[in-house]
């Protein structure tokens, strides 16, 4: 089937809110090529369970290219209708199932010897829309913080070597109540710049006390749901014929509602911890790279004016299939190694922060907890410099804001 052929009526099994996107921009969706709209409709068909920076973002898409003239149109696509697709791509159901033809797309693509020119006309159609959807002004600057280190006692070792050279090191950081003055900060932050998803606070362990205005993530928190999580990898595991393919393909076709979430929880929230626990490597296992790739994730798609992050200490590493088959056994858990893991996550934090809008405005804090180095990056902090003022953490969140 071609997108010329489509027809609104093939569209009744999306969810309520995409299906009225699409008919809205039926039209410009027929005259797009088979090569490129199964990767849209990808997006589309989660529209209802995605952040509002996400669906803004689509809405935004879709009305270009509704706008696009028919020379425009084809100037825009024409590498992508330059890419032959063999006929089982096209009898796919791409209309009902778009992730799993991109990722047929993808393999094809790769022996065909296609792959290269797809990137570069997808590259090239990404620079197009981002240059159409000028960001809108942030109503603060953006802020990140890493709580690195929890429950380490001594550490003589060179912390925070990577985002030293972008900040000011403090070596003289008072630690009393430092986490309960952070969440106080952004939970004012978040009732005076009230964002819907606009201010998170992800913990790697049980999470601490907060304010009602955060969106909150945590490990502690997940338990039941990472334990069904691992429950039916391991049932699935067993199934005669499945392999790592069939094990990914299995795990993006569940719903929270498949784990035991309850309809009454918040579904865009919700969609977020399954894909979190699915998608990311070792996230139901680790909690540390839970923490990392929480915050990556909602980097990426929420964009949040303010993210907190907490690493907790993680249990030492296992062979994977005793760690999948002994959920629930108390492993030994290494303080130190989760430091290290959170002192490199907390750069990653920094990278991607720095990679959403307003990143020239933007601050960061981190922090190694209960003691007293910390380093904080800022448009007003000088950059490799060192500090042994003494200084509590909201003055120091003062200091990177500016």
């Amino acid at each position: 089937m071609q997108p010329r052929d489509l027809k609104s009526e093939q569209f009744s099994g999306y969810p309520p809110e995409a299906r009225t996107l699409v008919a809205d921009h039926l039209d410009a969706l027929r005259e797009l090529p088979l090569s490129f709209v199964p990767g849209l409709l990808r997006e589309v068909i989660e529209y209802d369970s995605k952040f509002p920076v996400e669906r803004t973002a689509i809405e935004k898409e879709l009305k270009t290219l509704s706008g696009l003239s028919p020379a425009q149109r084809a100037e825009w696509f024409k590498s992508f209708t330059e890419f032959s697709l063999s006929p089982q791509l096209e009898r796919f159901d791409w209309i009902n199932s778009p992730a799993q033809f991109t990722e047929q797309l993808s393999a094809y693509l790769w022996s065909t010897h296609q792959l290269d020119a797809y990137r570069v006309a997808a590259t090239s159609y990404g620079a197009r829309i981002e240059a159409e959807q000028a960001a809108e002004a942030l109503p603060a600057p953006r802020l990140g913080i890493a709580v690195i280190g929890q429950s380490v006692t001594t550490y003589d070792e060179k912390l925070f070597k990577n985002l030293r050279p972008h900040g000011t090191y403090f070596n003289r950081v008072k630690p009393e109540n430092g986490v309960a003055q952070l969440l106080e900060a952004v939970s004012e932050r978040a009732s005076k710049h009230a964002i819907p998803y606009g201010h998170w606070y992800v913990d790697g362990g049980q999470e601490a006390a907060h304010g009602s205005t955060l969106t909150c993530v945590s490990y502690g928190a997940m338990e039941p749901l990472r334990e069904a999580l691992l429950k039916d990898m391991q049932a699935e595991i067993q199934q005669p014929g499945m392999g790592p393919e069939e094990l990914r393909t299995h795990l993006a076709r569940l719903s929270p509602s498949d784990l035991g979430m309850k309809d009454g929880d918040d579904p865009v929230l919700s969609r977020f911890k399954l894909k979190v626990l699915t998608e990311g490597s070792g996230t139901q296992i680790f909690s540390t790279s839970f923490a990392q790739w929480t915050t990556r994730e909602a980097l990426r798609r929420a964009q949040p004016l303010t993210l907190l992050v907490r690493y907790a200490p993680r249990q030492r590493q296992k062979p994977m299939n005793e760690l999948l088959s002994d959920t629930r056994a108390a492993g030994e858990v290494d303080p130190v190694g989760s430091l290290m893991d959170g002192d490199m996550a907390a750069y990653y934090h920094w990278i991607n922060q720095q990679r959403l809008p307003g990143y020239d405005r933007s601050a960061f804090v981190v922090w190694f907890e209960g003691h007293g180095e910390a380093l904080a990056i800022g448009p007003s902090l000088p950059r490799g410099a060192s500090s042994s003022s003494e200084v509590d953490l909201s003055h120091l969140l003062a200091l990177a804001l500016g």
